[in-house]
């Protein structure tokens, strides 16, 4: 009982006169912003939805132009016809049962709150894994951000100059990537990022700004001949702040459309990105939030821009069911989700290693 008894109080001693009441609003614990959807195609979901468990997609052919004089004798080019694979075969399960005295006088329906909760514990896993890949990264756990560079080829790489992650060397920002940063610096070390404020006159010459570092994204997108229509940006909370602090325009629902908000989109288009935060990106060490401008390689977060083509993800299994428990009386509740992810143009990625300064 909450209340307390004044001393040599023995009316009632055992507070049975106040009553225990249970809630039927239960409080539902917050949820993660799930973004791939909208930044991968899923043009080969149909393909492979019914049976089979790779998709072999066959490359463009690469065409010869040659130069002609009257008289020349024409060479016929033979057509190459390279492929890669996407491959079905990352697959997650739920499974937890209600026995029936519990669901019976249960005030509350928890098979329906577990089920919620499950549905979207596999979504969210599948946004961390498949964002940790697209990003050159892999999880060491479930329900776990990225947090170790990847080096398993998912398949046949879709450009064979791409590394072990399937990523182009050229297409990853690190802190020798800009030449205005002075301090010295290990070249593959994470780039310091901190808000340009208003006023400054010159370039910093110990960090860089998040809108160079966004103009650079694009910039290398710009020089792959990357569509500019159908570009996506993935930064996590802790760039977004500095973002904002840099420049408040971005607070203004006038500049951003804050009622587009959905998915972790924060802004339809700035730069030519959509513009996404996500809680579900690669964080190595203690993240992107250690702060520092020495040489930084252990602890730093990274970022992602590419175009919606740039990633393929397909799902053969996503269904849940229920059953009898033969060992008991319960109801017992299952799921799984089996899916695949396939970087199809690396030239369409563009990541950048960061923390702030």
């Amino acid at each position: 009982m909450a209340f307390q008894s004044a001393a040599g109080h023995t009316s009632l001693p055992n507070g049975n006169f106040s009553s225990v009441i249970y809630s039927k609003k239960v409080q539902l614990a917050f949820r993660k912003s799930t973004v791939v959807g909208d930044i991968t195609n899923s043009d080969y979901f149909g393909e492979i939805s019914a049976q089979g468990d790779t998709v072999r997609i066959i490359k463009e052919p690469e065409i010869s132009v040659s130069a002609y004089a009257r008289g020349t004798q024409v060479q016929a080019q033979d057509l190459q016809d390279a492929d890669f694979s996407l491959v079905i075969d990352k697959a997650n399960y739920f499974a937890f049962k209600i026995d029936d005295i519990e669901e019976a006088h249960s005030h509350v329906n928890f098979m329906d709150l577990a089920t919620n909760r499950a549905a979207y514990r596999l979504a969210d896993q599948h946004d961390q894994e498949v964002l940790g890949y697209l990003s050159g990264y892999k999880q060491s756990s479930l329900h776990a951000n990225a947090g170790a560079v990847n080096d398993q080829v998912n398949g046949i790489r879709a450009v064979s100059t791409a590394g072990t992650d399937e990523l182009l060397t050229s297409m990853k920002l690190i802190k020798s990537s800009f030449g205005n940063i002075t301090t010295a610096s290990a070249a593959d070390h994470s780039i310091p990022v901190a808000a340009r404020l208003p006023g400054a006159t010159a370039l910093p010459t110990a960090t860089v700004s998040p809108v160079m570092l966004i103009n650079r994204m694009a910039r290398l997108l710009d020089q792959q001949n990357v569509d500019k229509a159908n570009r996506w940006l993935v930064i996590d909370s802790v760039m977004m702040e500095v973002l904002m602090d840099e420049d408040s325009r971005f607070l203004n629902a006038d500049y951003g459309d804050s009622g587009a908000l959905r998915n972790g989109l924060v802004l339809p288009n700035w730069n030519g990105f959509r513009v996404y935060v996500s809680n579900n990106l690669p964080s190595v060490g203690t993240g992107s939030g250690t702060v520092g401008t020495a040489n930084q390689n252990a602890n730093y977060g990274v970022i992602v821009g590419g175009h919606d083509s740039a990633v393929a993800t397909a799902e053969q299994i996503n269904k849940t069911e229920t059953y009898r428990d033969p060992d008991s009386f319960a109801d017992i509740i299952r799921g799984m989700h089996l899916y695949g992810r396939k970087i199809l143009r690396p030239e369409a990625l563009v990541t950048a290693k960061y923390n702030v300064a």
